[in-house]
């Protein structure tokens, strides 16, 4: 029979795709006859160009089934705001209150008082008087009152190792380090009988040349300093030594870590290690490197913190290399082949190595959280027993995450994947029994899945496009970082533009392709599509062996199981609100875990994009970012568009956002530094007195030249300085001398390949220190 083979359009003239009562075969109103259908292409194109009949119109939609735009765009709206509310209500509860400062457990007012004195010294450069002598007689004076207090169970020992030696390391494309005569400060506190084996704990107490330091990472050697207090009063006698490392050489490239690894006699008692660090000033310490390997540390931190905040997805995408950063940790393992776990505290980047960076920014209840879980770890590691035979726990990997700082889940990574698997075999089953269904009942199924899979990926795509013209366009102009000192202003400008794009070419499906299709129909097809792509997504990370794939399998396995559990529901009465408040509250766990997710990326890569140099376009790299969260959250609501009456309001809303951002972004009312003193976001530029004196291969001086050396370490450059500063207009530019190491400048750190040709050289000044490249080499007095 000729209705076997019937176009996809005449089928859908049945409500929610088939009818529920009467005969199979019973035709419906408006329908034509088969003979008079134009012949389908390959999605079915034959029914697409045939305009809606005022029957088949009215059938194909359904009474009462088509959403509200206003009433779906303000929900789905105001749905994202209440879960990033939660988000930020978790982030904002550092500790639970009344357990601080009993006998026996960690003191934040104590650890403040520490980190007050430190910073109170001033910049802590290694090799000044500050770093090598000031510091590190205040830290001896407060060990040696600790070790007059503590408990007799107890011993501790001190001592102040001045390393010597070179290394070479990966990190910035490859240098070599060399010290000499830096400074550690060690206590070891081990039972009164001695001990065979140790934990580590490291901080380091220099900072960069224009920064007190107090979050990098002066509060952290005052946690440290407090830990000691309390576990050598305490009267629990410990298993293990806890080795106390206050380095003095962290910054110029971790040098005092390697000194101490590779050449104090207490080294090699060390079994695994808890390095404390920072890329931010306060909030909670993030747990984002540990092992490698060794599961059971993870488990160690599992047990044993208070506070828990950590995530497999910052140690890989921090190991991924993206980060332009390396922290002791590497060190550690690299050259001792000791296991690990790396902390840091990660929020308000933008005043990180700055002088902004003092003790009042940083509340006592970031102190007290982040003493409170070191405290339990190292107590935890010196009592266990896996300790002193730690290499036989060293296999495999642990996929870790907490929940909004509440708890941490933690597996291993085998049992990750096989977790993995059981959710795309689920995923596969569902699609499949759609798919595979005899060819008479899915062939316009089929067709229809695999060309709304294709508009879902070209919807996509076109989404990124159009905000990387939109960042390019608003790089050419001069008005990058807008959005440095007014996050709002990037999503209102890149966010709102990739919505739009993306509910633009879902209309344009809906009206011109989709064109007798069910609200209903449609609303099932695209979620069964964006369902497809995290099956496939998570089926790639397994195979890549990345712990982050449990993500995927999150928005594999609870979207899945909203489904089937509002199925009925939604055939029945359609998209009415008891399947919009189920659907929502199904997705529930994914979209708060993205959301939570989500700002970490951007708390930690805003403030990076302010001090990446100027090669790369921050605007071009946050308008990626904020295209990839949009279709990962766009991803489930996409059959809204479908079930929606009308998009026009929403579009229209969208673009109108959008386009008076870009007018008062390009008219330069977002500035994008800021100096207020609650909450500053400096400009960072580098001016260096330096005279150079160029040598050839055998030693003799070929030529000499001074100047104030000036670099500004984001794009925009010297452009917001000079119309301040006239007279840089007069310097002149400093050429890339190509005979010479790093262009003949005395850079502290590899990274010329993030600079453009800015770097000017102004009227003569010089003061003396000295720096010597070989191989042709330059002689820099900075």
């Amino acid at each position: 029979m000729e209705w076997a083979s019937a176009s996809a359009a005449v089928r859908r003239h049945r409500v929610g795709g088939e009818r529920r009562d009467g005969p199979a075969a019973a035709p419906q109103p408006g329908r034509e006859a088969p003979a008079q259908e134009p012949p389908e292409d390959a999605c079915g194109g034959g029914a697409r160009t045939r305009k809606r009949s005022a029957g088949g119109g009215g059938a194909s939609r359904g009474a009462g089934t088509g959403l509200s735009e206003a009433r779906a765009a303000l929900g789905l709206a105001l749905y994202l705001l209440a879960l990033r509310a939660l988000v930020q209500l978790s982030l904002q509860q550092l500790v639970l209150r009344g357990a601080t400062g009993r006998h026996g457990e960690f003191d934040a007012r104590r650890a403040r008082d520490y980190l007050e004195h430190i910073t109170s010294i001033g910049p802590r450069t290694t090799g000044s008087p500050e770093n090598e002598i000031v510091t590190v007689h205040y830290l001896l004076e407060q060990i040696k009152l600790i070790e007059d207090q503590r408990n007799s169970l107890h011993r501790i020992s001190v001592d102040v190792q001045r390393p010597t030696g070179s290394f070479s390391i990966d990190f910035l494309g490859g240098f070599t380090s060399y010290y000499d005569n830096i400074t550690n400060v060690v206590v070891k506190l081990e039972p009164r009988d001695g001990a065979q084996h140790a934990v580590l704990a490291n901080c380091h107490f220099d900072s960069v040349a224009n920064s007190p330091g107090a979050s990098d990472d002066a509060v952290s050697c005052s946690v440290m300093l407090e830990v000691l207090r309390v576990l050598s009063a305490s009267s629990d006698t410990l298993h293990h030594a806890v080795i106390f490392l206050f380095n003095g050489a962290e910054e110029n490239v971790l040098q005092a870590s390697h000194g101490f690894i590779t050449q104090h006699p207490w080294a090699g008692l060390i079994r695994a290690f808890i390095n404390l660090e920072a890329a931010g000033v306060g909030g909670k310490e993030l747990v984002f490197q540990t092992g490698p390997e060794n599961p059971w540390l993870v488990q160690a931190y599992v047990s044993a913190a208070k506070h828990p905040f950590a995530s497999v997805v910052a140690q890989e995408v921090f190991q991924s290399g993206i980060i332009p950063s390396d922290t002791d940790f590497r060190i550690y393992r690299d050259f001792g082949n000791i296991p690990g776990i790396d902390l840091a505290f990660i929020e308000n980047g933008y005043i990180y190595h700055t002088k902004y960076d003092t003790a009042d920014r940083i509340l006592t209840d970031s102190i007290q959280r982040a003493g409170d879980n070191i405290l339990a770890v190292l107590k935890y590691l010196a009592t266990s027993d896996m300790l002193p035979s730690s290499s036989k726990y060293r296999h495999g990997n642990m996929v870790f995450f907490d929940v909004l700082g509440l708890f941490v889940i933690a597996y291993p990574s085998r049992v990750g994947s096989i977790i993995n698997s059981v959710v795309v075999m689920a995923g596969v089953l569902y699609l499949g029994k759609k798919l595979l269904q005899p060819k008479h009942k899915t062939d316009n199924y089929t067709k229809d899945f695999f060309c709304a899979l294709g508009i879902t990926l070209i919807s996509w795509f076109t989404s990124l496009v159009t905000v990387l013209i939109l960042a390019v366009f608003v790089s050419l102009a001069g008005r990058s970082l807008s959005w440095y000192n007014h996050f709002y202003v990037s999503v209102c400008l890149y966010g709102t533009a990739a919505v739009a794009k993306i509910v633009l070419i879902h209309t344009l499906a809906k009206k011109l392709y989709y064109v007798n299709a069910s609200d209903q129909y449609l609303g099932e097809v695209f979620f069964d599509t964006s369902l497809c792509v995290h099956c496939i997504s998570l089926l790639a990370l397994t195979y890549r062996g990345l712990c982050s794939a449990f993500i995927s399998a999150v928005w594999v396995a609870f979207p899945l199981l909203t489904k089937l559990c509002v199925h009925k529901d939604f055939k029945q009465h359609g998209a009415q609100g008891k399947f919009i408040a189920f659907y929502l509250l199904g997705m529930f766990i994914p979209y708060l875990y993205a959301l939570y997710l989500i700002w970490a990326v951007f708390e930690m890569f805003t403030p990076i994009l302010g001090r990446s140099g100027s090669e790369i376009p921050p605007d071009v790299v946050l308008a990626s970012i904020l295209a990839g969260c949009t279709m990962i959250l766009s991803s489930y609501f996409i059959n809204f568009i479908y079930l929606a009456k009308s998009t026009k309001k929403t579009l229209l809303t969208l673009s109108s956002v959008c386009a008076v951002t870009l007018l008062l972004v390009c008219g330069g009312v977002f500035f994008p530094y800021s100096s207020h003193p609650a909450s500053p976001k400096p400009k960072r530029v580098f001016l260096q007195h330096m005279t150079r004196t160029f040598h050839d291969l055998d030693g003799h001086a070929v030529k000499r030249d001074s100047g104030i050396w000036i670099n500004g370490f984001d794009y925009t450059g010297m452009s917001h300085v000079t119309p301040h500063v006239p007279e840089i207009n007069d310097t002149i530019r400093a050429h890339c001398e190509e005979d010479a190491p790093l262009c003949g400048f005395p850079w502290y750190l590899p990274v010329h390949f993030l600079i453009r040709s800015f770097s000017r050289r102004s009227c003569s000044f010089q003061t003396r220190v000295q720096r010597t490249d070989t191989l042709g080499f330059c002689e820099a007095d900075v």
